[in-house]
C-alpha cells in the first residue's frame, strides 16, 4: 500500500487559506482528511472544539511537548500551536491523504521533520491588501492585529522555502490551483508503487 500524502497549507493571517481549505475538504471529502491542531488560544465565535482546533491550556500543552506528542509545535502571535504526531503518522501509513492548516513557522518545522510533505503557501496579492483584510475582519484587538501584521512581513519573506505558492486574489481561481496541486501530487511516479508493481 502506498503511503498517504501530507499536504501542509500555510500563509499569513488574513491571506484566505481557511476559505480555500474548507472548499477543498468538501471537494475531496472521500479522499482527504483534516488534521485538527492543538492551541492554547481562546476559541473564537463560530469555532468548534475538535473541528477547528483542540483548545487546551499551557500546562496540558507542555505535558504533550514532554511526551513528544507533536510532529511540530510553535509559538505564534503569543499562543502555542501543535500538530499531533500520532494522528498524522497513523493516517498516512494506512494510505490516507491528510491536509494540515498551520502557521508558517509550524509548516517549516513539518517540512524538516517529514521531507515528503507537500507544502503550499497561500499569499495575499500585496501587503497592503493583507492589511485591509485583517483590519476588515475585526476578529483581533489592536495589540493582536499589530502583532499579526508584523509577523506577516517576516512570513512573506519565507515563500521561497515552500513547494508551491498560491497568490489568493480570486478565491475560485485559488481553489482551482489547489486542486491542481493535489491531483498532480497524487500521480507522481514515486507515489504510484502499487500500480508499478505489475511491471516489475
Amino acid at each position: 500500500m502506498s503511503e498517504g500524502i501530507l499536504f501542509v497549507v500555510t500563509g499569513p493571517s488574513g491571506a484566505g487559506k481557511t476559505t480555500i481549505i474548507k472548499e477543498i475538504l468538501e471537494l475531496y471529502k472521500e479522499d482527504l482528511e483534516f488534521s485538527v491542531s492543538y492551541t492554547t488560544r481562546n476559541k473564537r465565535a463560530g469555532e468548534t472544539s475538535g473541528s477547528d482546533y483542540y483548545y487546551i491550556d499551557d500546562s496540558k500543552f507542555q505535558e504533550m511537548v514532554e511526551k513528544d506528542a507533536f510532529l511540530e509545535f510553535a509559538d505564534v502571535h503569543g499562543y502555542k500551536y501543535g500538530t499531533s504526531r500520532e494522528y498524522i503518522e497513523s493516517r498516512t501509513k494506512t494510505g490516507k491523504n491528510v491536509l494540515l492548516d498551520i502557521d508558517v513557522q509550524g509548516a517549516l518545522n513539518v517540512k524538516s521533520n517529514k521531507a515528503d510533505a507537500v507544502t503550499v503557501f497561500v499569499a495575499p496579492p500585496s501587503y497592503s491588501n493583507l492589511v485591509s483584510r485583517l483590519t476588515g475582519r475585526g476578529t483581533e484587538n489592536n495589540t493582536d492585529l499589530l502583532k499579526r501584521l508584523e509577523d506577516a512581513k517576516k512570513e512573506l519573506r519565507l515563500i521561497k522555502e515552500f513547494d508551491y505558492v498560491i497568490v489568493n486574489e480570486d478565491v475560485d481561481h485559488s481553489i482551482s490551483l489547489m486542486k491542481s496541486i493535489i491531483n498532480s501530487e497524487k500521480i507522481r511516479v514515486f507515489r504510484m508503487s502499487d500500480f508499478l508493481k505489475q511491471f516489475m
